[in-house]
This record gives structure tokens, C-alpha cells and sequence, in this order.
């Protein structure tokens, strides 16, 4: 099997360019127009696809937390009422695929339930992607197998049989598996970049890193250690209310990211030892033999 999936018009593994996520998720706040914002950064730093996220409050929320009250921006009001706040319906999700499409920028999203699976598919994504919270709702992972599109499977706070048996499930013919350490931010020592060979060894499948430390250097770290795929919540300050707002990437650090990647693919070259040509100056000057 080779190591490699198609997303939208990129092909997406070993020998290809690394895929860039920006995660967007609910960092728009309920504003459609915050969202256009963060897609529009997103695509001048260069990265080739914005990611939401879709849930259903009724079906996602626990019952025990649906009346729970909580100081939001619109007021203190219960955790149900606020969830479906930062929710997009099909007007939001229509206009947001429409200016994605404007730009040439792929869009695709986490949903959290089978109706918010159905809702954007769709809009014909080019992958659906399986946050690490629901790696154990076989129910979902059989929904996403039938969709027949590449699944891009997050894999934090769970372990190595729970991750075996999401992948029986979906199978590894279009599948990408994301390392990923699920706390916001997460301290270096947590990140446990090692993953990555750990996961590349135990499944013939493209490995990535989807990432949610402070800091940019870990995600190139992460493709030089073998990720083709690196996903980054993105917000336009990190100043603004939100549980992920303090993990994500700014727009300038959004460009910087891209470059980091960038250098770092050319970097980390194909293992052979050589002499360039670049080397042949200081090769004529200062190589000494002696027998």
C-alpha cells in the first residue's frame, strides 16, 4: 500500500508537499464574517485548506451539562444555548463555501454527530476529519467509512488498541492518521513528537500532526520527523474569548508557519550523502589527504 491519499486536487503523503490545515473550528464565534476573515489569512499565508467544526448541541451536548449556566459574550445563559451560538447553519456554511471556492482554498470540517455529518457532506468536502474525542464512536466511523471520502482521524487522548480499532473500522486505503496530545495548550514535554515514527511503523498509511502548543518550531520539528500533514487552530487574536483562542496561531504566525514548513521540507532532503556543487569551492581549497 502506498503512503499516500488524494485531498480535493493534492495528493497528500511521502514525496508530496506537506498538506496545511488551518483549524478554524468555533473561533469564529458565531460570526460568519469573522470566519471569511480567517479563511482570506489562512489562504494568503499560503495553506491549503481551513477546517470547522459541525456539531448537533442537542445530540452532542451531555444532559447533565445542557443547563449548566456559564458568562459567555451574549450573556449568562446555559451551556446548550451557547453551543448552538457558535453553530453555523446552511445559510453560514453556503456562504462560507462559496467565498472558500472564491479563493481556491479547499474547506472541510470535524463533525461531532451523524446529522452534522450528513449536513456537510453535503457540500462535498474533500475529507471529513474525526476529532480525538469521537475516535471511539464506532457508530460515526462506520457513517464516515460510507461517505467514501478520505478521513483524516485525530488520535489524542487515546491509546495505541483504542486507535487499532478505529482503524479496523475505517480501514487504511484512504486513511490519514493524526498524532495529536489533546490539551490546550499542550506543554512541550506532552507533545511527544516520537509518535509520529511510532505511528508511521505500525500503519502503512500517510502519518500527520495536528498541534496545539504555543509556539510554531514543534510543527516543522513534526514534518521533519515524517508528518505530510500538519493541522494548527488559527485565530485572529488570541486575545479573544474562546476555549481555543489561547492555543491558536495569529495571522502573521499563520505565514511564518508556512515558511517554517517550507524550509524545513527542503531541508530535510532524501538521506543520500553527496557532494553538491555548492561544496566544490571549499572542496579545492581546503580538503587535505594524507596516507
Amino acid at each position: 500500500m502506498t503512503r499516500e491519499i488524494q485531498i480535493g486536487n493534492r495528493w497528500v503523503g511521502a514525496g508530496h508537499p506537506t498538506y496545511i490545515i488551518a483549524e478554524i473550528g468555533i473561533n469564529h464565534n458565531g460570526d460568519v464574517q469573522v470566519a471569511k476573515d480567517l479563511i482570506k489569512a489562512a489562504h494568503e499565508a499560503g495553506v491549503d485548506a481551513v477546517k470547522f467544526q459541525k456539531r448537533t448541541p442537542e445530540v452532542c451536548v451531555p444532559d447533565h451539562q445542557k443547563g449548566q449556566m456559564r458568562d459567555t459574550p451574549w450573556g449568562y445563559i446555559s451551556y446548550l444555548d451557547y453551543r448552538y451560538k457558535v453553530e453555523f447553519g446552511q445559510e453560514e456554511y453556503a456562504e462560507i463555501d462559496a467565498y472558500a471556492k472564491s479563493l481556491g482554498i479547499d474547506w472541510l470540517a470535524s463533525a461531532w454527530d451523524i446529522p452534522s455529518l450528513e449536513f456537510i457532506d453535503a457540500f462535498n468536502p474533500p475529507a471529513h476529519k474525526v476529532p480525538s474525542a469521537l475516535l471511539t464512536d464506532h457508530e460515526l466511523l462506520r457513517a464516515l467509512k460510507k461517505t467514501g471520502r478520505p478521513v483524516i482521524l485525530s488520535t489524542g487522548m487515546s491509546t495505541l488498541e483504542e486507535i487499532n480499532a478505529a482503524v479496523e473500522i475505517l480501514g487504511m486505503d484512504n486513511l490519514l492518521i493524526c498524532h495529536s496530545t489533546s490539551s490546550y495548550p499542550c506543554p512541550p514535554e506532552e507533545l511527544n513528537l516520537k509518535m509520529i515514527q511510532t505511528l508511521r511503523e505500525r500503519f502503512d498509511c500517510p502519518i500527520g500532526y495536528s498541534g496545539h502548543e504555543v509556539g510554531l518550531v514543534t510543527s516543522a520539528v513534526a514534518v521533519a520527523m515524517g508528518a505530510c500533514l500538519i493541522e494548527r487552530h488559527v485565530t485572529l487574536d488570541r486575545a479573544m474569548w474562546g476555549s481555543d483562542q489561547a492555543a491558536s496561531v495569529e495571522p502573521q504566525g499563520i505565514r511564518t508557519l508556512v515558511k517554517y514548513i517550507r524550509v524545513t521540507e527542503k531541508a530535510v532532503g532524501d538521506g543520500e550523502k553527496k557532494v553538491y556543487e555548492s561544496e566544490q569551492s571549499s572542496l579545492s581549497k581546503l580538503r587535505r589527504y594524507s596516507t
